[in-house]
């Protein structure tokens, strides 16, 4: 098909199929002439993945690149996947305010405490969760730590244990759904912890949302039960 034709089928305007191109998100097509171009169903399939990614998935161009070349180089090794997604997804990060070295999980030799005891680092070392040196990750909690605390949203170890078990189940359903094709295994981990993550705000709305009204209408029907003439 040519860039019309492409353009028609995304709903996407030609100008912005050009920016695609030019910025590498979106392969060139097939050259049948000087100034034209063939495209086929991978042209539509990855401006339409591009779009996903920066409407639901609120990435920038910078970011989306970083992903599309994961997918275009070769498969990583499965055990590679998370960390190879992770890096696409946290590049822009800042580096973390305190330089600490490596912390590894507890019982690594030396390695049990964190050389600076930033609440996010010293939960972590409790908990026994492996970090690295420059962790970006590691880097994000101790912000938005630091956040909720400037907002006045106090976390301790018991409230951040508690999201911590919640959390492990969802990333264990994370690790257990990676295909065993390594194509699909990139897309899915690179793409599904992009695309998933709007999935699993809405669902925490709707679970808090669900147990409010079912709290209420105990605590209701409690009142009902005590007020009736015995």
């Amino acid at each position: 098909m040519r860039i019309s034709a492409l353009s028609a089928r995304t709903e996407v305007p030609i100008g912005t199929v050009k920016y695609y191109l030019r910025e590498g998100l979106l392969a060139p097509g097939r050259q049948t002439s000087r100034t034209t171009a063939e495209y086929d169903e991978s042209h539509v399939e990855r401006i339409r993945l591009v779009r996903a990614l920066t409407d639901a998935g609120g990435l920038d161009i910078a970011a989306v690149r970083r992903i599309v070349e994961v997918l275009d180089a070769p498969g990583p090794a499965r055990l590679d996947l998370l960390a190879t997604a992770q890096h696409a997804l946290l590049a822009d990060e800042p580096a973390p305010s305190v330089a600490t070295g490596r912390m590894g999980a507890v019982g690594d030799d030396g390695a049990d405490e964190p050389d600076a005891a930033s609440p996010a680092r010293a939960w972590l070392s409790r908990r026994g969760w492996h970090t690295y040196e420059d962790d970006l990750l590691v880097g994000r909690l101790e912000r938005v730590w630091a956040a909720c605390e400037a907002a006045g949203i106090q976390l301790d170890d018991e409230l951040m244990d508690g999201y911590a078990e919640a959390l492990v189940q969802v990333a264990r359903l994370d690790v257990d759904t990676v295909p065993e094709d390594p194509d699909e295994a990139v897309r899915r981990v690179v793409v599904g912890t992009v695309m998933l993550e709007p999935v699993l705000l809405t669902l925490r709305l709707l679970a808090q949302r669900e147990l409010s009204v079912r709290r209420a209408e105990t605590v209701d029907g409690g009142r009902r039960r005590a007020d009736s003439p015995r």
